[in-house]
């Protein structure tokens, strides 16, 4: 059976209201981790304003996921889809950064929690618009997956196109909940060309399949690099590697993003990255999407 862990008290609900007013509310992660009841899973509400739900998962952390989620979320809205993201990496969260919404706060009417939007009109959900940046989540699982839930359930999102979910590391507690509960059109996955990863990517990959989800397909971050003399890609890993792990498991390589120092300026606020690529790519998942 699906269980869902609601709080006592409404967790989400006081730290924006907290944030709003400008107070530092102490401990209230470990107050969100002993104020927990076991109660049966809740309706889940349909967003029908929402017309397609994508979840960027990987299985490992460090991959780049929640990189690939804003420059697909940037991509798509340069083409003009209304976009929201929903950053599910409650402990890990780096969405507003990368958006350049950090400095930003989610409001609440103390019935429904309300988006953060960015200068090119993105809707934006994350705990990291809730608190410091700098503090921790000392959450339980189960209490972490009540709060994506909260966000999923109270958030008032705008009419949308496209909502991405940024997914955490591993095959726990949010990424069942998100699966087992969500409305999601399909998965995105990302990985880097190393082995390890590509194990750990696997696992992410069979549960998806597990649980009768869509894969779109995969992008490969930090393939390559590209030679400043001449241009041409020089691949640090070999090529066939990749190309037996797509193979291995049945996923269709959506494209490959480059290391770069245009994407990691994405960290400091800078939107520079390269655009071309990742036009191409966007322009595959929209593609893919339809077909679903």
């Amino acid at each position: 059976m699906f269980y869902y862990f609601k709080f006592q008290e409404n967790i989400l609900f006081r730290l924006t209201i907290t944030n709003r007013k400008g107070k530092l509310l102490e401990n209230i992660m470990l107050l969100g981790s002993e104020k927990m009841i076991q109660k049966d899973a809740p309706k889940v509400k349909e967003n029908k304003n929402i017309k397609n739900v994508i979840a960027v998962m990987s299985g490992k952390g460090g991959v780049g996921k929640s990189t690939v989620t804003t420059l697909l979320a940037k991509e798509l809205r340069k083409k003009g889809y209304a976009v929201g993201v929903l950053d599910a990496d409650i402990t890990g969260p780096s969405i507003p950064r990368l958006m350049g919404v950090s400095e930003q706060k989610m409001t609440t009417d103390g019935k429904n929690m309300y988006p953060v939007v960015t200068e090119d009109g993105i809707e934006i959900v994350s705990i990291n618009l809730m608190i410091d940046e700098n503090e921790p989540v000392v959450w339980r699982g189960p209490v972490i997956a009540g709060a994506v839930m909260q966000f999923w359930n109270e958030v008032v999102w705008g009419d949308l196109d496209y909502l991405l979910i940024d997914m955490p590391p591993g095959t726990g507690d949010v990424p069942l909940t998100v699966m087992k509960s969500f409305n999601i059109k399909g998965l995105i996955m990302v990985s880097v060309p190393q082995d390890m990863v590509s194990m750990i990517v696997t696992k992410a990959i069979k549960m998806a399949r597990k649980l009768n989800m869509n894969i779109i397909g995969l992008i490969e971050n930090m393939s390559y690099i590209t030679c400043d003399c001449c241009n041409n890609k020089i691949y640090l890993t070999d090529e066939n590697d990749t190309q037996t792990f797509l193979k291995e498991n049945d996923v269709e390589l959506l494209g490959e993003l480059p290391m770069t120092k245009q994407i990691a300026k994405l960290t400091k606020g800078e939107n520079s990255y390269p655009e071309e690529t990742f036009s191409k790519i966007a322009d595959r998942v929209i593609e893919k999407v339809k077909e679903l």
